[in-house]
């Protein structure tokens, strides 16, 4: 028996799992993982009530070695209580907060491990995040992350999940919940395996749950007729649940830690390269190797996709630029792709929602023809915003099955970086005034114009916030959503990403959304001159490669800071020792 209790504060799930410790006929170790604290009365007093009510002969261990305890006991029923303070005070011990939480990341594989491997019987009591109140902080955004994280793995290798609300208990199963008709419940997370799933012909894993919106929440997507059916529309096959991800693992902690190690033995004094040593870091944590590999196989994926918005003066130029730029792209004319050659990247365009078509394997992933005006419709379908985040999923395995070492998402539309302010707003907590830029150059009317459309979308999504698929049918688009899926997949296929601008990152703030921790393998190429885009990279603690005042997009800024990331891979590679060189070190 293996058992995960979640509840809120208060909620009575302490004392659920105690009742079903007791009941399981063996005997009992309780780990208590809260630690008594003489300045703070509040939890001493919780603490004084959980100690009276375990029963005399129970074994209590008052430790944070978890794993442990679980291998000293195996035939005891042991509960912990909770894991919530667990990951606390590990955070706290290993400098956790400052490095996105890598250096407990062994530590909560060896939990799940433990947890999955045990015969004996397991109560473990963690904290929902839902259900209670974390500060709107750095710290307190990655301890949401990281707990709801190991919830999810944990629940996936127990017997049983329940939760506990107002003392009921109430048992959860791994299919979709019910819920109500305008509000969108993925199923559970299920793990994914590294490569693609295979199709399987005849399934019909496309429907959703979705209800028509009310009209307090807006109208569906416009409906496009008949038409085509778009490749795209094909991509939700490949798995089980295409906006269901499995637990994203961070990037090598010791391979960090070796390639720190490594920077202080090279011929320069310690931290004199600055933000390359940090890059070289990064990527040899990515790779799991130190010193790490040049990169052999940089990819830009340009995902195309027009919106509707933009036929309400939120632009200053036509749809049809969209399509031009694409040829431009493909024909090696456009900046993206010059920096790409100097950068030594390879540059492909996907098609995933161009209001016209250009055959030959751009459109071999289009969900649609542009995307719904969101200040007074929903951007796409139900079954059209599972097809694009599939779409995205599908494009990152098929460049990393190809070989792809690191890989780069470009944005190409008319309009889009008015979704984009539109999730930077909503995410962030920002208002539009200070967020709206003026994107391909508007005039102040246009400023207006635009602001208050981002406005009315905010509105319409403004109970969505907990609900990154409903936000991205609503108020993104099928180029975005199908973007969040690309990051997502890639972080899960351990595959690092340099983020772009403003519209690129709107799409990690909903893949971060979709798969906690994926931020982890990205960084930042540039800050755009977009505000929203400041604002995203904040929320997603990533300071910019570059800052040179880009706004282009297409994937340009990342491609630029490329070329840094080469040069920092070079120096911890190829950069003598002060041993190998004869140089006398600080301390010789």
């Amino acid at each position: 028996m293996r058992q995960l209790v979640l509840g809120g504060t208060r909620s009575g799930k302490s004392v659920h799992a105690e009742s079903v410790a007791g009941s399981a006929g063996t005997d009992v170790v309780y780990v208590a993982t809260a630690r008594h604290d003489a300045d703070d009365e509040e939890m001493s007093a919780r603490i004084a009530a959980h100690r009276g009510r375990r029963p005399a002969h129970w074994t209590i261990e008052e430790t944070d070695e978890v794993v442990g305890v679980l291998r000293d006991h195996p035939s005891a029923t042991v509960l912990v209580d909770d894991l919530g303070g667990w990951l606390t005070r590990r955070m706290d011990a290993t400098l956790g907060w400052t490095d996105g939480g890598a250096a407990v990341a062994t530590e909560l594989d060896e939990l799940v491990s433990a947890v999955a491997g045990r015969s004996g019987p397991v109560v473990l009591v963690s904290p929902e995040v839902g259900l209670g109140v974390v500060s709107e902080t750095l710290a307190g955004r990655l301890f949401a992350d990281m707990i709801g994280s190991l919830n999810r793995r944990l629940a996936d290798v127990c017997d049983s999940a329940v939760l506990v609300v107002a003392g009921r208990v109430l048992p959860l199963t791994a299919g979709t919940a019910a819920a109500p008709s305008d509000v969108a419940v993925p199923a559970a997370p299920s793990s994914v395996p590294p490569a693609v799933a295979r199709p399987q012909p005849g399934t019909d894993d496309d429907n959703d749950a979705d209800a028509d919106d009310d009209a307090t929440t807006g109208s569906p997507a416009t409906d496009t007729g008949p038409g085509p059916e778009f490749a795209g529309l094909r991509d939700v096959a490949y798995y089980d649940d295409p906006v269901a991800f499995g637990p994203v693992h961070p990037p090598s902690h010791t391979v960090s830690q070796q390639a720190r190690e490594r920077q202080l033995t090279l011929t320069k004094p310690a931290g004199s390269l600055g933000r390359l040593e940090e890059l070289a870091t990064w990527i040899a944590a990515c790779q799991d190797a130190c010193p790490p590999r040049r990169l052999e196989r940089a990819r830009v994926v340009v995902f195309a996709g027009d919106h509707g918005i933009a036929e309400h003066g939120v632009s200053a130029f036509p749809q049809e630029v969209t399509l031009q730029m694409a040829d431009n792209i493909v024909g090696g004319g456009a900046a993206v792709s010059v920096l790409a050659r100097q950068a030594g990247a390879t540059v492909r365009v996907a098609d995933i929602a161009m209001s016209a078509e250009r055959p030959g394997g751009l459109d071999d992933h289009k969900i649609r023809r542009s995307s719904g005006a969101i200040d007074r419709e929903d951007a796409l379908t139900g079954d059209e915003v599972r097809a694009a985040i599939a779409a995205g999923r599908r494009i990152a395995d098929e460049e990393v099955d190809a070989g792809a070492d690191l890989l780069i998402a470009g944005d190409l539309g008319i309009g889009n970086t008015t979704p984009a302010t539109v999730l930077a707003c909503l995410i962030t907590g920002r208002e539009p005034v200070e967020l709206v830029g003026r994107g391909t150059g508007i005039d102040d009317e246009g400023w207006m114009r635009k602001t208050a459309a981002i406005r009315d979308a905010m509105f319409r999504a403004s109970g969505d916030l907990r609900d990154p698929v409903a936000m991205l049918r609503k108020v993104a688009g099928a180029d975005i959503a199908a973007m969040a899926g690309f990051l997502a997949q890639a972080a899960l296929r351990r595959t690092p990403c340099i983020l772009d601008g403003s519209v690129v990152t709107a799409g990690a703030l909903m893949a971060e959304a979709l798969a906690p921790g994926s931020r982890q393998w990205w960084v930042a190429g540039h800050r755009s001159a977009e505000p929203a885009h400041t604002a995203a990279l904040t929320y997603l603690t990533l300071e910019p490669v570059l800052e040179h005042s880009m706004r282009l997009g297409e994937g340009s800024g990342a491609v630029a800071a490329l070329s840094v990331v080469h040069n920092a891979i070079a120096i911890l590679t190829e950069m003598a020792t002060f041993a190998d060189a004869g140089v006398s070190g600080r301390d010789d």
